[in-house]
């Protein structure tokens, strides 16, 4: 295995089989395009996720019997700069296949180059549906579940919740937006009762925390729909256990519980909080086991949500190129559409109708035991049993 890391500006990574006498097949070429500079605390364990993937599958022969080898880039969490680095793996680096992107706007951007340039494109993070419905095309795929299905998880147990006045918070871009969008739409439906009495729409990573709560206080919400992640999701919790903001109030956050966003919080983490996220320390089904471990001992360090993303995007893509039996473009796709795998969080689908796969999430509460932020009373939601049908992903289609 040879990994060459030059400056971060313009990351490469290469993982492939050490030649030998018999490699005289020429590697499978696979452009990553991420944030590793501007999210590192979700971006680099990823990256270790898919490494480890990689070093797995390259172990047991590659696939097709040609080892594979990933060209990876930052993107710098500008889709302009996303949109340079893939032409680039495109055009000079030869690459049969291009995967990742965390930022919704970054995803985006990727996922109409890969339209333009007919090339496939599995987006790894973003959680948009715009990937999948309203600006998808058949060139892109999306791992992870999306704001609709995270929202819909959500929104089902904030309906049984007595609370009828409702704020939220999100970042003012795609990714907040769609999630804010669907949220309301769907506790609204379950609860024709509940009013949204205020919204705050902080700039990604920009957030001003201090006139926010404020704002948010003034409204005297009963409950608070909370989308910030990162840096924002930090300064919002200080600033609102500070002013009381969460005292006698339900909230509920969108990745809230994702160790990577919360854990820097530690013991001052928020409790009692409805979130999605990953219980990475308490699931012990067979397969995340198997995965924990194997992480764990490459990189001495427990896995992330990134991780997780990570190492199945490229369990994926091997899988589909096996499938397709050829690196053409054309036979990759066929082979995405319909395609199960295992992941480390049980077996998943690529639907065929709209490139969705049904990877679900973890549903659970907030609390703090040792000093660290945990999930409790947590559950896993399928993906399959919550994204629309066929038939109501068009009509989402047609009114977006």
């Amino acid at each position: 295995m040879t990994v060459r890391l030059p400056p971060l500006g313009a990351l490469l990574v290469t993982v492939a089989m050490a030649a030998g006498p018999a490699a005289a097949d020429d590697p499978i070429r696979l452009g990553d395009i991420n944030s590793y500079t501007g999210l590192p605390a979700f971006t680099l364990p990823y990256r270790n996720g898919w490494q480890l993937a990689v070093e797995e599958i390259n172990a047991t022969g590659g696939v097709l019997g040609r080892p594979l080898e990933v060209i990876s880039r930052d993107d710098g969490a500008r889709p302009g700069d996303a949109v340079t680095a893939a032409s680039e793996l495109v055009s000079r680096e030869r690459v049969v296949l291009l995967f990742g992107t965390l930022l919704s706007n970054v995803g985006l951007a990727v996922s109409d180059f890969a339209r333009q340039r007919k090339v496939p494109f599995l987006a790894a993070e973003p959680l948009t549906d715009a990937l999948v419905w309203e600006e998808g095309n058949r060139y892109t795929f999306r791992l992870r579940p999306g704001t609709y299905v995270q929202a819909a998880m959500l929104a089902r147990e904030a309906a049984k919740l007595p609370a009828k006045r409702w704020a939220t918070i999100a970042p003012n871009y795609e990714y907040g937006k769609s999630a804010v969008e669907a949220f309301r739409s769907l506790l609204s439906a379950a609860r024709p009762d509940v009013a949204w009495v205020a919204e705050q729409w902080p700039a990604q990573f920009k957030i001003d925390a201090g006139p926010t709560v404020q704002a948010l206080a003034r409204a005297e919400p009963e409950a608070i729909y909370n989308v910030t992640f990162g840096a924002d999701l930090a300064k919002f919790v200080r600033e609102g256990k500070l002013r009381r903001l969460f005292e006698g109030r339900p909230v509920v956050s969108l990745l809230g519980g994702e160790p990577e966003w919360i854990d820097p919080l530690k013991a001052e983490a928020p409790e009692g909080w409805l979130v999605t996220g990953y219980p990475w320390y308490a699931l012990e089904t067979p397969a995340h086991v198997a995965f924990r471990e194997a992480y764990t001992k490459r990189f001495d360090d427990h896995p992330f949500m990134g991780s997780v993303v990570g190492y199945t995007s490229l369990k994926a893509i091997a899988a589909a190129i096996a499938k397709a039996g050829s690196t053409e473009t054309e036979a990759i796709l066929a082979a995405f559409r319909g395609l199960a795998i295992e992941s480390p969080f049980g077996p998943i689908t690529f639907r065929a109708f709209d490139q969705q796969s049904t990877m679900g999430t973890f549903v659970g509460r907030l609390t703090v035991r040792d000093g660290m932020p945990r999930m409790v009373d947590w559950k896993y939601v399928d993906g399959a049993a919550v994204l629309p049908s066929e038939q109501e992903t068009e009509r989402l289609r047609r009114e977006k």
